[in-house]
């Protein structure tokens, strides 16, 4: 009974992450979201995230870490390990005195991890690799034309279904790659609305359908240092992408509120020759500290090749991106009976040049986090439900641009379920 208690709560949290992925596709308000591929996903794992999303040079048996495939080699043995995460934003958007606040959710992740043989590990998920999400609308008055309305909206995103392998090569070594198949798609449109009826208003629908296979590997290297101490160094790499693009262009020109128009010419595009789109490499590197598994500090640096991003018009927006992030985490006993010591705190940072470029100016980010992980001894010593709490600022005021403050909180339930122990009978 206990046993079946536990699946069915694993699989009603992986219904809930899966219901605000679709939900969040039309509830995000984020205007820089227009650009490139849309608003890119740069988190870990619920867990890692609290630590500002430093994942590169950290490896746990418990822990679903598919920022560094390489990781995967650490799960137990015997057991099988399930995470599912998904966050929601308080943010308020500013441009010169004007203000907005908005709240949505993002695209969670669904991710599983197990054994397979001694030296490999194997783990399947999907996770967001972008979302777009805005709605701007802007009103002029323009001579001998009248007032003008003009309408921008975007929703879709990019999702990885990745499947990761990891090797351990051996003590303290392990490599890994994630072969992820990329879906999804880009919709953006405008409208053009006159006040006049001399002229006839407008609205463009352009749809991208992307599809194509991105590969990312990772190696890790763990040593001993005299008898607590442990350090780790981890380096990730992930290869250009060239995905294959399909665009469908609908344009209407009628007269009235578009709710209840009268049409009068319609334009159809349909791009059936299949295009490419450029997602640039990325490089990273990671170095962590732990001692006798209570503390641990991290820190990460990664290098995205953004500049060469290409699709079009929307190269001229993107520029090379540097993240970097540190992260601490402090349990104050993982052997003991007790609830309070077995509980997991955790504190980070993270700051990011930005990869995209409006009027001159980088769109950078940063964000501090703190996050408390809580044992679930209803199931077992491992399974837990990890809250995270993250305040940042994204973009600029300068040039008329946004500044956009936002509070985070993410969630995430893991669960370690032994599945591969045969029981003795005497």
């Amino acid at each position: 009974m206990r046993q079946t208690v536990r699946y069915i709560l694993f699989v009603v949290m992986l219904l809930s992450a899966g219901s605000l992925s679709v939900q969040a596709q039309n509830a995000i308000s984020q205007p820089y979201s227009e650009f490139g591929v849309g608003l890119l996903n740069k988190n870990a794992n619920g867990i890692l995230d609290a630590m500002g999303g430093t994942a590169i040079a950290m490896q746990d048996p418990y822990t679903i870490n598919f920022r560094n495939p390489a990781s995967y080699a650490a799960f137990d043995s015997l057991s099988f390990v399930g995470d599912v995460g998904a966050s929601i934003f308080f943010s308020t958007l500013k441009q010169g005195n004007l203000a907005q606040k908005n709240s949505y959710a993002r695209p969670g992740y669904i991710a599983i991890g197990l054994p397979v043989t001694r030296h490999w590990r194997t783990s399947v998920g999907i996770l967001p690799f972008s979302t777009i999400g805005y709605n701007v609308t802007d009103n002029q008055t323009i001579e001998n034309v009248g007032d003008v309305s003009y309408a921008y909206t975007g929703n879709g995103g990019l999702n990885q279904l990745y499947w990761g392998n990891a090797f351990r090569i051996c003590k303290g070594l392990s490599i890994g790659l994630n072969a992820s198949y990329m879906f999804g798609t880009l919709s953006h449109s405008s409208n053009i609305s006159f006040s006049e009826s001399n002229f006839y208003n407008s609205i463009v629908n352009d749809d991208f359908r992307v599809n194509g296979i991105y590969l990312s590997a990772g190696a890790q290297y763990f040593v001993d240092i005299k008898e607590k101490h442990r350090l780790g160094l981890g380096v990730t790499y992930s290869n250009t992408a060239y995905m294959w693009v399909r665009e469908n262009l609908l344009i209407n020109y009628y007269t009235g509120v578009y709710s209840s128009v009268t049409t009068y010419d319609t334009v159809v595009h349909s791009n059936n020759k299949t295009q490419n789109l450029h997602i640039p490499q990325s490089v990273g590197a990671g170095l962590s500290y732990s001692y006798n598994n209570r503390l641990t500090i991290a820190a990460d640096v990664t290098w995205h090749n953004w500049a060469k991003f290409n699709y079009g018009s929307l190269a001229d927006t993107m520029a090379n991106s540097f993240s970097t992030s540190l992260g601490v985490q402090y349990i104050p006993d993982p052997l003991s009976t007790k609830f309070f010591r077995k509980m997991a705190f955790r504190i980070g940072a993270k700051y990011s040049t930005g990869e995209l470029v409006l009027r001159n100016h980088t769109i950078n980010e940063l964000g501090i986090t703190i996050g408390l992980g809580i044992p679930l001894t209803t199931f077992n010593t491992h399974s837990s439900l990890n809250l995270m709490f993250e305040y940042g600022k994204m973009g600029t005021l300068a040039d008329d641009l946004i500044k956009q403050n936002y509070f985070r909180i993410g969630l995430c339930f893991t669960l370690q379920e032994r599945w591969y122990q045969r029981k003795k009978l005497d």
